[in-house]
């Protein structure tokens, strides 16, 4: 029997991709919008599902024509496409809608991941939410997601801050709105303004962990981990070029003010059905407070007879 890394094994696992792909392709494709994601760097990491769907769409909205038709030429996609970006947008989307009333299929596409996430489209969608059409999500690629997932930060509850103001004074008033949010931050930023946003972000937020994702998925991806006061300095002292994410963590307890009676509380519910260990795990993920402080609270509540 062949192992998986075997020439057999790899022909049939291009096999059954082959064909999973030219079922998609059969399928009829509905009258509708589809929101599709697309590589944010890498062009292998399209979806089958979006492929398919880019192949058989009447037309395809891109936020750059020029640059999506590099992702459909890799492909052997040709279809008709159509610019759709802030600039045109209400011009053009009455035009997308008729289209799909009058029976076709819509792609929308954006430069590089999810459309909407940082990009224009959410008045298309409700709009066509609105009028009663179809509108389907193909998932794939993000950014944010991406960048969230390689950190090593809490994933459990996390916020997307989207891009920064470029100007200081009104980058420190929004940061101010971020302070006291007991989540993981997910910010862009662009290369020649992350050395002052990093700076911007440890006065307003305060000591914390944060990663800081480049070029993901690309041939040169790299992660920059420390807190956002070290961070700055590193950044301030070497040049940055590329898409970039910035991962925080959340404020630790000083910050988010738990006291211990919510520890105790939540530290009592979860030894009911976990050891102490992993008990005082879990309630620390969730508070992002110090291990040895809900260690504590926990070998006192077993000393009093707690399960």
């Amino acid at each position: 029997m062949p192992d998986d890394g075997s020439a057999e094994a790899r022909t049939r696992t291009v096999a059954r991709t082959s064909e999973a792909l030219a079922e998609l392709l059969d399928r009829p494709l509905a009258a509708g919008l589809y929101v599709v994601a697309t590589p944010i760097g890498n062009l292998a990491d399209i979806s089958l599902r979006a492929l398919a769907v880019l192949a058989r769409a009447q037309l395809i909205a891109a936020e750059d024509t020029r640059h999506s038709r590099k992702l459909l030429s890799h492909y052997n996609i040709s279809r008709e496409l159509t610019a759709y970006h802030d600039h045109n947008a209400a011009r053009e989307r009455p035009k997308l809608l008729a289209k799909i009333e009058a029976g076709d299929a819509v792609a929308l596409i954006s430069d590089a991941g999810t459309p909407l996430v940082s990009d224009p489209g959410y008045k298309l969608v409700r709009e066509a939410l609105n009028a009663g059409l179809l509108v389907t999500s193909i998932p794939g690629p993000s950014a944010a997601l991406a960048a969230l997932t390689s950190a090593g930060l809490p994933t459990d509850s996390f916020l997307f801050g989207g891009f920064l103001p470029p100007r200081t004074g009104q980058r420190m008033i929004r940061l101010a709105t971020f302070k006291d949010v007991p989540t993981t931050l997910v910010f862009f930023e662009t290369a020649p303004r992350l050395a002052k946003s990093l700076v911007d972000m440890g006065k307003a937020l305060g000591p914390r962990e944060a990663v800081i994702a480049r070029e993901l998925t690309k041939l040169h991806e790299t992660l920059y981990c420390g807190t956002l006061e070290s961070l700055a300095a590193d950044i301030a002292n070497s040049s940055v070029k590329g898409e970039v994410a910035v991962v925080i963590a959340p404020p630790r307890s000083e910050a988010t003010h738990v006291d211990d009676a919510r520890l105790a509380a939540d530290l009592s519910a979860a030894l009911e059905t976990m050891t102490l260990r992993d008990a005082v795990r879990a309630v620390t993920d969730a508070h992002q407070v110090k291990r040895a402080r809900v260690y504590e609270l926990g070998l006192s509540l077993t000393k009093r007879g707690t399960p």
